[in-house]
């Protein structure tokens, strides 16, 4: 590690920025419904005032501090801040009403940086190796690649494959929007001359994301609220530590939680709530006693925490490598490196190095800072549960009306926001999957360019057989439409 890469990412402006993201982070984790989804997708306009390296840190300090704040309202609300909480609420939630909720609090942060840290040692070591091979594709193994992780994604978002499927064949048709790649034919814009250049990343991602959650929750504010009124009682708790039996209960866990966590976090699609419940699942089968669980089971915590903040760094490999979105904070993160100037993929490592091993040293100070601020601050965090959903909501919806003003092209990207806040609404009461949109919308352009590549290199069948690694991931793009037709049969 050189001395210049230190001085770069150890300073005063990068390192209080980073903690800043992570403090954010963990306050909208707290506050049920946020997400960090839409914490980062409206922070995004900040770092068009920032550099490369300082943005793109901060932002990753927002989705790891909102990952492992989440746990705050699942243990002392019962209201996960996020779906990938939910395990922990099983038993979070019961150690909170029998007096022990600071303890539930501890380990919940503890298993959270744990999993974090080593996914991001994890990222670190196979993100360059797997970039190496991706140099070495060409326009047709990158269609194959791109189409397979589409289905991918489809088939394994939401309850409905089918539904998944439909959610992104929109992304896709909405990123058609501006002028054609290769004609300059202009496509959808009915004479409207802001769209020729094509839709912006962050409206759309922002009134998918945070517009459409603001609406879902003011449809349910009331019960919202109730809980809030509940979580008072919750709160007060004294301090407690952790024994060393409980911690030799939960190094296991912890331990088979990160592996889980990283391991799905790499494979694009399937998300942390998968990994949560997989974690929560093994470590109650592997317990001698399972009836524990769901009654306050201290190591039930530690599995699904350390699988849920695993996964923001692993999914963070194939963005890396392969310059394919795993997941929706990977597709937002792509916003903000375009801003930067900088495509991610595996050119970033022969290209600029430095700003690649920035991001990392940056993320291993994120999960630092993450232990540091959540252990100082978590009963003050707790308190920020009970901020009225009738002060946050506004809010909310005013700063992604600023930020998509700013980078969105004018007014025009305040009516996006209205717009795909409207349509990501309908899309959540309707069950479809606004993940596999959001990925289907980033990588369309990039689709449709190595598509028609790959049709200009391969004019018939025969020229097909010289791409093996293309064959292989088409078969497995046709195996998982196969499977999404025999769930349809099912459902029939």
């Amino acid at each position: 590690m050189s001395l210049e890469l230190l001085n770069s990412v150890l300073t005063l402006n990068n390192i209080s920025w980073i903690a800043f993201g992570v403090l954010l982070g963990y306050v909208v984790g707290v506050i049920p419904g946020l997400g960090k989804g839409t914490a980062v997708a409206v922070s995004i306009p900040i770092t068009f005032y920032l550099s490369p390296l300082t943005g793109i840190a901060y932002l990753i300090g927002i989705a790891k501090g909102s990952t492992a704040g989440s746990a705050v309202s699942a243990i002392l609300l019962n209201t996960p801040g996020e779906p990938s909480s939910a395990p922990t609420a099983l038993d979070g939630y019961p150690m909170s009403q029998n007096g022990q909720a600071s303890k539930a609090l501890k380990m919940g942060l503890f298993a959270s940086v744990i999993g974090d840290f080593f996914a991001t040692l994890l990222l670190i070591f196979l993100a360059a190796p797997l970039a190496e091979y991706a140099l070495l594709f060409g326009p047709v193994e990158v269609t194959s690649i791109l189409l397979f992780s589409l289905t991918f994604i489809a088939a394994l978002s939401g309850d409905s494959l089918i539904k998944g499927l439909i959610a992104g064949l929109f992304g896709l048709l909405f990123s058609t929007v501006g002028m054609e790649i290769e004609t300059a034919t202009v496509r959808f814009t009915f004479g409207i001359l802001e769209l020729f250049d094509g839709l912006s990343l962050i409206p759309v991602a922002i009134g998918m994301l945070a517009v459409a959650e603001m609406f879902v929750q003011l449809g349910g504010l009331e019960a919202l609220e109730e809980q809030q009124r509940k979580l008072k009682n919750n709160i007060k708790s004294i301090n407690q530590n952790i024994s060393w039996q409980e911690w030799k209960l939960c190094f296991p866990a912890i331990f088979r939680g990160t592996l889980v966590g990283s391991t799905v976090g790499i494979l694009p699609g399937l998300g942390a709530s998968v990994a949560s419940f997989l974690s929560y699942g093994l470590a109650k089968k592997a317990a001698k006693n399972p009836s524990r669980f769901g009654k306050g089971a201290i190591e039930g915590i530690a599995a699904a925490e350390s699988a849920d903040n695993a996964v923001v760094p692993s999914s963070l490999v194939p963005l890396f490598a392969l310059g394919i979105p795993g997941s929706v904070i990977a597709a937002i993160l792509i916003g903000a490196f375009i801003i930067q100037g900088v495509t991610p993929g595996p050119l970033m490592f022969v290209q600029q190095p430095q700003l690649v091993n920035g991001i990392y040293l940056s993320m291993i100070c994120a999960s630092l800072l993450l232990l540091i601020i959540g252990f100082f601050g978590q009963k003050i965090f707790s308190m920020l549960s009970l901020v009225s959903l009738r002060l946050i909501i506004p809010s909310v919806i005013f700063f992604c009306a600023i930020g998509s003003y700013l980078q969105g092209g004018g007014i025009i990207g305040v009516w996006l926001i209205l717009f795909f806040g409207i349509f990501g609404y309908f899309a959540k009461k309707l069950d479809f999957s606004f993940v596999t949109f959001l990925i289907g919308f980033v990588v369309g352009p990039q689709f449709e360019l190595s598509l028609r590549q790959a049709i200009a290199v391969t004019p018939n069948f025969e020229n097909l057989l010289n791409h093996p690694i293309a064959i292989i991931f088409t078969l497995l793009t046709i195996l998982a439409m196969w499977k999404i037709g025999v769930a349809k049969k099912k459902i029939q």
